[in-house]
């Protein structure tokens, strides 16, 4: 039954650009004039439960466009994601990298199912394209962090937790990660 839900929307989205209604976003990353003054202050901000407040805009805007079609497909993938249905979230999120290939937030959660599923490559590409559309990501730098950690590679963990929490100095939990990383890195000289 998923999969059938799953193809009916495929087809659907697909008659839509048929008919020139197409799927672009509204303003990508780069271009959206609200995210440069939330990161000077997510930088700046000293109260916790303040950054909370900021990473949650951050989030709102990465996450979401002015494309309805496009928001379909994420709360799709995310559902899918919820369930541990990854293969069809996978699906989902293909299909929003086809239609916006300048959405960040579409490969960033392409980039979380590869890693949940253990495909590493895979996620630290979409990574990649992640940090192309949107350098300030502090979640794809997490996640890429993440990534290095799984293959016992501390020095590019160490970076990219350490370019995260240049971005958001309240990162919950990096502190202890950096330091344990650091005192690893340098312990062992690797």
């Amino acid at each position: 039954m998923k999969r059938l839900l799953l193809t009916v929307a495929l087809v659907l989205m697909a008659g839509l650009m048929a008919a020139g209604q197409g799927f672009a976003t509204g303003a990508n990353s780069r271009n959206d004039a609200r995210l440069e003054p939330l990161f000077e202050q997510l930088k700046a901000a000293k109260d916790p439960a303040v950054a909370q407040i900021l990473e949650a805009q951050i989030w709102h805007i990465w996450t979401w466009t002015t494309t309805e079609d496009v928001n379909l497909l994420m709360r799709m993938g995310i559902g899918a994601m919820d369930r541990q249905d990854f293969e069809a979230a996978l699906l989902h999120f293909d299909e929003m990298v086809r239609l916006a290939p300048d959405f960040a937030e579409a490969w960033n959660k392409r980039a979380t199912v590869h890693y949940r599923q253990g495909n590493y490559r895979a996620s630290v590409i979409d990574i990649e394209k992640v940090l192309e559309i949107e350098p300030k990501h502090f979640g794809a730098l997490s996640g890429l962090g993440l990534i290095y950690l799984q293959l016992e590679q501390k020095k590019p963990a160490l970076r990219a937790f350490e370019k995260a929490k240049e971005i958001h100095p309240n990162l919950p939990n990096v502190d202890s990660v950096i330091r344990d990383l650091r005192r690893d890195v340098e312990g062992r000289g690797t």
